[in-house]
């Protein structure tokens, strides 16, 4: 399938990003959870939803996910409207996601920063912290990463 835009939900801890990566973070997953509730066409099969909808509840998944983005925007002084969570969650639901996902996601966002912000972000962090919702377990990159180069 064919996606003109890509979709990019990041396992890895929404501090990495710098403000543009954490705002489209913000519309990107406020999209996915329209997509998971059913109001939209779009997007219904993209690769990056599966670990969602695999979850026992994926609105209250996508909203805890939401969640912690906004606990992110909200410590840098961003106004994420918190009344576009549909389920807003207070514990964290707990989904897995695997050790060369959170190596892919991180190297993918240095190469991304490298050309944004040049030389003002810093690359030498050895274990990036997953966002707190998914638990890191042994594994390969996810098979429903796209992936535009091997690492």
């Amino acid at each position: 399938m064919c996606y003109h835009s890509v979709m990019r939900l990041w396992s890895i801890y929404p501090k990495y990003l710098d403000a543009k990566g954490l705002v489209a973070l913000w519309r990107e997953a406020l999209l996915a959870q329209k997509v998971l509730s059913g109001k939209t066409k779009g997007y219904k099969h993209h690769p990056q939803l599966v670990r969602f909808r695999c979850s026992r509840h994926p609105i209250k998944a996508i909203g805890a996910y939401l969640s912690v983005i906004l606990a992110e925007g909200e410590r840098r002084g961003y106004s994420f409207d918190r009344s576009k969570i549909l389920a807003p969650s207070g514990k964290r639901l707990i989904m897995t996601v695997n050790s060369q996902q959170i190596k892919y996601e991180y190297n993918h966002l240095v190469k991304k920063l490298k050309k944004r912000l040049a030389e003002d972000y810093n690359t030498k962090l050895k274990r990036p912290r997953p966002n707190p919702v998914f638990k890191v377990i042994p594994g390969e990159v996810e098979v429903w990463e796209i992936r535009r180069e091997k690492t």
